[in-house]
């Protein structure tokens, strides 16, 4: 490990940031890029990587957004240099919905996902609405069993929230954690040869479960343009479908707005079944 990557990680942890391994590979891809140290890199060429990303790679919103939250932090954090450039560049807003699988679809994709840590955690996130980085680092003591309920720390934002738990989930988690029984973590990483389990000291990489989804997602035939972040907003169409207050989806996805969550009431297919219903009669005579 560089100098330099061992610095932004303990000032990334000193601010208590939760996306440590996204944005340590978002720096990675910027030396990869120029094959050379981000920190002999010119203003000048920051201006032309993000360039590229919009005009070559055409990089997602997301992605995007990503890369310029970790270089802000490595240049003006890490460095301490306070270049113009990383208050100019902004990513391109979209506003498209996101994309939803029916309940269905995520038991056929999750169905894909053959090695068991795995599966168990993306069950974990779509059951519990989680991002990515919330699943991966749930803590053994995270659990209320009496309350049935999941306490979320620090979450985006640097929120922290519970969210609701099913009987289900708790069993399957209870099963599993059997199997390693780490003092800490509930999906510890795997331990070097012939090391117990309680000498991991982080949990599950992130491109690890990545790839695991994607290649469920292709192997399932479902063609939509789906990731893990889509359990998430599955998790919450799902919920308001059936009934359950926008106001309680609201709390236990974190968002700090109200506004934030009603996107996905055009996403619920009750509400489209019932306002055709209400055209066809409204058309009957025409």
């Amino acid at each position: 490990m560089t100098p330099l990557r061992q610095r932004m990680l303990e000032d990334m942890q000193l601010r208590g940031l939760a996306a440590q391994e996204s944005y340590v590979r978002a720096v990675e891809q910027l030396a990869k890029h120029y094959q050379k140290s981000p920190e002999l890199l010119t203003e000048e060429e920051l201006r032309l990587y993000f360039l590229y990303l919009r005009n070559e790679k055409h990089a997602s919103r997301s992605t995007s957004t990503v890369a310029l939250c970790a270089i802000k932090f490595l240049y003006e954090q890490t460095l301490k240099r306070q270049w113009a450039i990383l208050d100019f560049v902004r990513p391109p807003k979209s506003n498209r919905l996101p994309t939803v699988l029916s309940v269905e679809e995520v038991r056929l994709v999750l169905s894909y996902v053959h090695q068991p840590h795995l599966r168990i955690c993306l069950n974990t996130i779509y059951a519990c609405g989680l991002r990515l980085q919330e699943g991966l680092t749930l803590h053994v003591g995270d659990i209320d069993s009496n309350r049935m309920m999941l306490h979320v720390h620090q979450g985006k934002g640097a929120k922290d929230r519970y969210v609701p738990l099913a009987e289900r989930t708790l069993q399957e988690l209870r099963q599993y954690w059997r199997l390693h029984r780490h003092p800490v973590f509930l999906f510890p990483g795997r331990p070097e040869p012939a090391q117990p389990w309680n000498t991991v000291q982080r949990p599950i990489v992130d491109s690890t479960l990545q790839r695991a989804f994607a290649a469920a997602l292709k192997s399932s035939g479902i063609q939509k343009h789906a990731s893990i972040h889509t359990l998430r907003h599955s998790w919450a169409t799902h919920l308001l479908e059936n009934g359950v207050n926008l106001r309680f989806i609201q709390l236990w996805l974190g968002h700090s707005s109200l506004q934030t969550t009603t996107i996905y009431t055009h996403l619920t297919r009750g509400g489209e079944v019932r306002a055709t219903e209400v055209l066809n009669r409204l058309l009957e005579g025409f």
